[in-house]
Formats: structure tokens, sequence, C-alpha cells
């Protein structure tokens, strides 16, 4: 099996230890925060007595290097997960000392710290921490505190974070000479470009299942598009409507994992059989959906465009679309409906003009613009795939890693009522970026990635194709990707032909068709046609 490492680590670089190498390197090259007086900052995080790195000192991040170089030859990890770097820091202070006693994994402050006052410390503003109104130094770096060209934490405070992201990042790329996979807290405008991010510290309840949407969807806009909240709640005990709703919507962030709070009972899925079943149910289709997923990940790289998106992103014109903050779309194309409030079996969710069809099966509703009731029962997330798209789906397989050699499935969605008007015809489009996911650049490359540009149309009278055009095929045919089904929903008259041309040649397809529900739909199976190679496929009822 398949598997890759993450290791989480915090800001803060003990001092509490007598040979640390880290802590002597970093003394050695005069790279920590320094108090008002020029001396290095003390504080307090999960290692007992810290300095903190500065990371906007350039010699921060050779020193990063060497450090996460040395880490890596004795532990290979694969990615870093960089908690508690906005910084956090359990102690309030200017000045702080330490008398020697380590208390281990203690969150209660035990230096001894006196606080400066300055207009810096105390400007005639607060912050409100966790409901009470605090000074801007409470539980972090003193904002008189001065990194290493004078400038003080009080303007550079919220730099920090993506600071060491993007020395991480730098580190992480130069000593596995791949992708660098990066997770952190602490996020600014611009981070998604160096790391991923999780929401922070949320609570079990079903008002911060609600605001995670709400948060993943500012983060997108704001520029990191791969972001996810802790499925279940990172403090408190969810119940099993909780944490069963909970993995329904989350296996739709575009970064999905469950986490908790030490000393917590457990929030595994298997906990509950019923939130085993919902979890198999919906991370069963996020695994089919992984490589419109990455191929929305290659949108973000090139376009800046958010993975999981507001409605009123792909509906602009649509007034409707500015009122929804508890739905999302992953891309331009797949709604997601979910329940967040407890004991509810049903979901009021709005649907912007067009033919949406249930990606489990195949259902639809035809909108003008309207507000529908969904039937949500404990073990249904409601998710629907908009008219126009081709969506590239995979296999329900174990691992990423084999979803990724499995065979693929084309859905391509025509409106429901394509044929009703004898004039009328329409058109889906689609892509679907592929690489090996770890070439540093994300790219397209002769030989290194393939780029799959799909296209359809359906006329009145039930005639229609689907076709590929393929940028730069040969990594694609190197990995030997098959398209083995294609599903065609809006076709209302059978065909009586389908071809399927590739490279010259023509085959009569087995065909099978289906009506799921009263949406008629054109199963294609069978076809072994190469993603490398661009193929035509064309039906026709007489």
């Amino acid at each position: 099996m398949e598997l890759t490492s993450t290791c989480i680590i915090t800001s803060g670089i003990s001092i509490a230890y007598e040979d640390y190498g880290t802590y002597e390197r970093g003394l050695k090259a005069d790279i920590f925060l320094k108090n008002p007086k020029g001396e290095n900052y003390l504080a307090q995080v999960w290692p007992g007595p810290v300095y903190f790195p500065d990371f906007l000192n350039p010699k921060t991040t050779e020193w990063w290097m060497n450090e996460v170089q040395m880490f890596h030859d004795k532990i290979p990890i694969d990615g870093m997960w960089i908690d508690m770097n906005e910084v956090s820091n359990f102690c309030t202070g200017t000045f702080c000392s330490w008398n020697g006693t380590l208390f281990e994994d203690s969150d209660q402050c035990y230096l001894h710290c006196s606080s400066t006052v300055t207009k810096w410390d105390d400007p005639p503003f607060k912050i409100n921490h966790m409901g009470t109104y605090q000074e801007l130094g409470y539980k972090t770096a003193a904002m008189t505190v001065k990194h290493y060209d004078g400038s003080l934490e009080y303007n550079a405070h919220s730099l920090y974070g993506i600071a060491e992201s993007i020395a991480t990042n730098i580190a992480l790329t130069k000593v596995r000479k791949k992708r660098p996979f990066l997770l952190s807290r602490s996020t600014f405008i611009g981070s998604g470009a160096h790391t991923a991010h999780w929401t922070g510290d949320d609570g079990a309840s079903f008002e911060d299942l609600a605001y995670s949407i709400v948060t993943i969807l500012n983060s997108g806009i704001f520029g990191v598009p791969m972001v996810g909240a802790d499925i279940c709640g990172f403090y408190g005990t969810p119940t099993e409507d909780l944490c069963g709703r909970w993995i329904q919507t989350g296996a739709f962030y575009p970064f999905s994992r469950a986490h908790n709070v030490r000393n917590n009972p457990g929030k595994e899925f298997y906990r509950w059989k019923s939130v085993t079943k919902s979890a198999r149910k919906a991370l069963g289709l996020r695994y089919r959906l992984l490589p419109y997923f990455y191929t929305l990940n290659f949108e973000a790289h090139t376009t800046g465009a958010p993975i999981a998106r507001p409605l009123f992103f792909s509906f602009p014109d649509d007034p409707e679309a500015l009122k929804i903050n508890f739905q999302f779309l992953i891309g331009s194309s797949i709604l997601i409906s979910p329940v967040v409030q407890a004991n509810t079996t049903s979901v009021h969710a709005y649907f912007p003009k067009g033919t949406w069809y249930n990606l489990y099966d195949w259902s639809s509703i035809i909108s003008t613009g309207s507000s529908f009731i969904l039937q949500a029962p404990w073990d249904v997330i409601n998710v629907h795939v908009h008219e126009g798209s081709i969506i590239p789906m995979q296999e329900n397989l174990l691992t990423s890693a084999l979803v990724r050699r499995s065979l693929f499935t084309l859905v391509v969605a025509f409106p429901a009522a394509a044929t009703n008007c004898e004039s009328s015809s329409s058109s889906a489009t689609g892509h679907l970026f592929l690489d090996d996911g770890d070439d540093i650049k994300m790219e397209l490359t002769d030989g290194k990635s393939t780029h799959v540009l799909f296209s359809a149309n359906l006329e009145a009278a039930g005639n229609g194709f689907i076709k590929s055009q393929v940028v730069y095929g040969k990594y694609a045919l190197k990995e030997n990707w098959v398209v083995q089904t294609v599903v065609i929903l809006g076709v209302r008259i059978k065909p009586n032909t389908v071809l399927i041309h590739q490279e010259a040649r023509a085959a009569e397809a087995h065909v099978k068709v289906t009506h799921a529900g009263e949406v008629p739909s054109l199963h294609l199976s069978d076809l072994n046609l190469l993603m490398g190679k661009g193929f035509e496929i064309t039906w026709m009822p007489k």
C-alpha cells in the first residue's frame, strides 16, 4: 500500500535541552526574534520554553533548509504540517524568564513574564479573544518584539505564518526534489501559492459545521484554494448525527481530514455504524471525483480560481446566488447541498437556472432559479452536477494511489429538455489535467503531463457526439489511462448506431440505454479508449 507521511511541528525551537543541535545552530546563525533589549525573545509553546525563528530574515531560510535536510535524512517525511504559527504563545509578555523546571505537555504558562506598555502594546483598540477583549500581544509574540531589520512585530505579525510557509516550501522542495505538501494554520493573502490550510480549532457543533463552509469559501477567494476544516470538530464531543453530517460535507472540502484535540474521546467514523456508512458513501464519491479535484488544483495554480466556490462565483448574474452561504460549488459544475442543522432529514436548497443531476442516482432537478426541498435521510448528501458539464471520474478504491491507476468514466450532462424543441441543440465541455503529482512545477510539459479537452453536442433530432482533444498525450499513453465508460445524461431518443473513432478506426460500441427515474441517459461501456489519444463518439437514432 502506497502511503505518505507528514510530520507536525510548532514554530518555537526548544531551549530546554542540552546538545539540541537545531537550537544551537540557530543561536550561532543568530536567527531568532529579539525583545526590545536585543536579547532572544523567550516564549512558551508545547516543547516548553522556546525561541521563535525570524522567518523574515534571509539567513533563517538557509538555517531551516539545513534542519529539514538533517531531519529528512533520519525520517524521510513527505510533507510538513506547521501548527501554532500565528505565532501562538502560552504566555503573554515582553520579557520572560525560565527557572529551569520543565513541565511537559503543559499549555499553562510557567515562565515569569512582564510586559511593556507602549502605543504598540496597548493601542486604542483590542482584539476579541474568545469573547473577551485583550491587548494585541495576548498569547502571542509581544508587539515590541523586533525582526532582523528592526521591524516591529506590531507591523509584521500577520506575515509570520506566510513567511514560515515560504521558507518551509523552499526547504522541502530542495530536500525532496519533488513538489512539497505543506499545511499551515496561519495564512495571509497569497499563502495558497505555498501551502494548504486548515481553518483552526473548531468545535463539535452544527454551528461550527455551517461556519466551516463560509470560512472555506472565503479562504479560496483570498487565494488559499487547498483548505478544509477539522471534520467532526476539534474541541468537544460530537453527536452521531453531527459527525455523520460533517463527514458528508467535509468529504467535499478541497482539503479533507478529521482531527481531534488530545485527551478527547475518539471521533473516528467507525465508532458509529451510521457514520461509517455515511463516510463510505461520501468519501466513495470524493475518491471517484479525484481527477476532477486534481484538475481544479491545476486551474487554481494557473488562474487563481478557488476549488470550492460560492454560487455567485459561477452564477454572477443570479442575484439569489449572493444570498447562499451553506451550499457550495466544487469547481463550476458540482453543487453540494449539505445538512447543517441537527435532527434534520431535508434540505432547503437553491438551484441556479438549468438542469442539475444527482451524482448518485442521475435523478434531475430542472430549475428556473428556485429553491427546492430535498430529501436528506441520515445517510444522504445531495450532490448535483450542472448541465453543460463533462466530469472525469475514476473508480472508488481504498487509496488515492489505487484510484489513480483505475479506469475512467466520463459523465456528460445535457439539459433534460434538450430534445424537446425541434430547433434546439445543447453542448457540454470539460477538461482533465494529468501529471505524476511530484514534479516541482505543475505545468503542461510534453512527456510529463497531459491536458485533455472534452466537448459534446446533442441535437434536437437525437444525434450527438462527444470528442476529446489531447495536448501532449505521451504522458497519458505511458500511464496507460483508459476511458472505459461514458454516461450521457439528457439523451431522450435511443440511438440505433454508436460509432467510436480513434486513430482512423471505427468500431461499433456496446451500448446500454437506461432511464434513471424520469431522466433518460445513454450508457456506453467497454470502450477501451486511450486517454492519451483524441477520440470521437457519435450516436444517431436512425
